[in-house]
């Protein structure tokens, strides 16, 4: 089951009515605390409650993305380096057999020659080869998913490769990887950038349906980045951070999270100060420290209030060692877990 696609390739139809869809497709991010899988029931779609365990586990704030798909969850578990260089000599391996071109060469992808082999296979093998080709690292295969992307549209579907392969590339330490992760997931979820998708998805998250709900606000974070009334989005996915559903609120924070704007930093803070949800505070940290399309001077940014969060006797432990670890992570400062010890390695820098 996947995401119905335009019925005619050379138009866009759904500049009239939006995809025409059961878009049941659960993103299930898994950053280390969340067990694999334990978001989608093996039957179906449907969203299971969490379990208590979860939020006990020690967190660990390496984004590893998942996206399932009906009972279909193909997840990748493990640490952003490892995963990257697996991806990597896959890709290189499919670059020398695919293209024959040297893995050292400056732009192998940039050639007309290039492009005409590619032309050669079906779009679907265009964007997999190319999206592997991009978490690999080889040089061109970005800017070729941008120069084909818009041309995918109606002709790529969802599949356990295509969600393998933007889990990859949502990983990448390059932050142009993970727009190309995000182009190619828009493309096969049927989903163009115009204010006629937005409809859609606008309509889609406040749907009683909590599949159909939590998949749209994923898709509102993915359709945010790429520009499409940004600022509407982000009012509506902070919104949401009120709804009285646990997996609405985390589903908001993940989508605020892929949009990247610097007008998400205040509700994801929100978030991780004031939620109920230990599921939900862990998720807004994450967002805030390493996940997400969020640059390192944005998160930066975020650092003073963080610091406040460390000795905030209003937060839990959990919460304070959440605060500490987003520290490291934006920082790459390794200090002890001790208010002191951070607020003085700050107050030294402003200082210099």
């Amino acid at each position: 089951m996947g995401v119905s696609q335009p019925s005619s390739p050379g138009q866009d139809t759904q500049a009239q009515s939006g995809p025409i869809s059961d878009p049941r497709l659960q993103p299930t991010p898994d950053y280390g605390t969340l067990g694999p899988g334990s978001d989608v029931k093996a039957g179906g779609p449907d969203v299971a409650s969490p379990p208590a365990s979860r939020a006990a586990k020690p967190v660990r704030f390496s984004p590893v993305f998942a996206l399932a798909i009906g009972g279909l969850l193909a997840v990748l578990v493990g640490s952003i380096g490892s995963a990257h260089a697996g991806w990597s000599r896959s890709a290189k391996t499919k670059f020398a057999n695919l293209l024959s071109l040297r893995g050292d060469v400056a732009s192998p992808l940039a050639s007309t020659k290039d492009s005409c082999q590619l032309d050669r296979l079906r779009p679907q093998k265009q964007a997999e080869t190319l999206l592997e080709l991009a978490v690999g690292k080889s040089d061109g295969a970005v800017d070729q998913i941008s120069s084909r992307v818009d041309r995918w549209q109606g002709k790529l579907k969802w599949n356990s490769q295509i969600a393998t392969l933007t889990t990859a590339a949502l990983n990448s330490s390059d932050m142009r990887v993970r727009e190309s992760g995000i182009e190619v997931e828009l493309a096969a979820y049927g989903l163009a950038k115009n204010s006629a998708s937005l409809d859609y998805l606008l309509q889609t998250a406040e749907s009683p349906d909590r599949a159909q709900k939590i998949w749209a606000l994923w898709a509102l974070g993915l359709m945010g980045n790429r520009g499409v009334e940004t600022d509407r989005i982000v009012q509506v996915l902070t919104a949401h951070l009120k709804d009285s559903d646990e997996e609405s609120r985390r589903w908001a924070v993940e989508g605020l999270a892929l949009v990247g704007d610097t007008k998400t930093i205040e509700p994801l803070l929100l978030a991780m100060h004031d939620d109920p949800s230990p599921v939900v505070r862990e998720r807004a940290a994450c967002s805030l420290a390493t996940s997400g399309m969020l640059t390192r001077e944005q998160r930066l940014s975020a650092v003073p209030r963080l610091l406040n969060y460390t000795d905030d006797p209003s937060l839990d432990a959990r919460t304070h060692a959440w605060a500490f670890q987003a520290l490291a992570d934006i920082t790459r400062q390794h200090l002890p877990n001790n208010s002191t010890a951070w607020r003085s390695w700050y107050d030294s820098g402003r200082n210099e």
